[in-house]
């Protein structure tokens, strides 16, 4: 591995793939949808970050106004994994991985180069937290990365945020640096 980011001993595995839909917590029926979708998603997914609570932002992200939100998504798209969740026709929910990497990572044969380290980020509109559409979401991108073969996968998260931390470590993060107001946190995915 070429970065320098430290990663858990043990890989965690067997998290379900996209297309899901599951019940929440709140009785509404959600679908999670993969990354073949996100291109014809795009749209709706720009209408969820400018609903999105501008006091929910972290570290910088997600940028307000629709054109610098439009302008971020296109940015990151082309190289980045995408999974978002979806109540009726509202997008309401999405993560991605987005590649560490000074070079977009080789794709051969449906699977990503191994050698690349992924960064993570995950937003569910405020109204649906709390109802189990974050961990579902995360997971199935999870599912997605390990069928496409990442491994290493990563993140911040601001330390008073203790249900995001405690949603990482659900699914199988482990605490592994911490700058002054972040703790990084990272997993192994078999």
């Amino acid at each position: 591995m070429s970065g320098a980011r430290v990663y858990p001993d043990e890989a965690v595995g067997s998290f379900p793939s996209p297309p899901t839909t599951f019940d929440d917590g709140a009785e509404r029926s959600i679908e999670i949808r993969g990354p073949d979708a996100f291109d014809d998603v795009i749209d709706d997914v720009v209408a969820m970050y400018d609903a999105f609570d501008p006091t929910d932002r972290a570290q910088g992200i997600p940028p307000t106004g629709e054109q610098r939100i439009r302008s971020w998504l296109e940015t990151i798209a082309d190289e980045s994994i995408n999974v978002v969740a979806r109540h009726g026709e509202d997008v309401i929910g999405h993560a991605m991985l987005v590649p560490d990497a000074d070079e977009p990572p080789t794709i051969e044969d449906g699977t990503v180069d191994d050698d690349v380290e992924w960064e993570l980020a995950i937003f569910v509109l405020q109204e649906y937290q709390r109802a189990g559409i974050g961990t579902a979401l995360l997971e199935n991108l999870l599912g997605h990365a390990s069928d496409v073969g990442i491994t290493h996968v990563w993140l911040t998260v601001e330390r008073w945020n203790n249900s995001a931390i405690a949603l990482y470590e659900r699914v199988g993060f482990e605490a592994t640096g911490s700058e002054s107001f972040e703790q990084e946190m990272a997993i192994l995915l078999d």
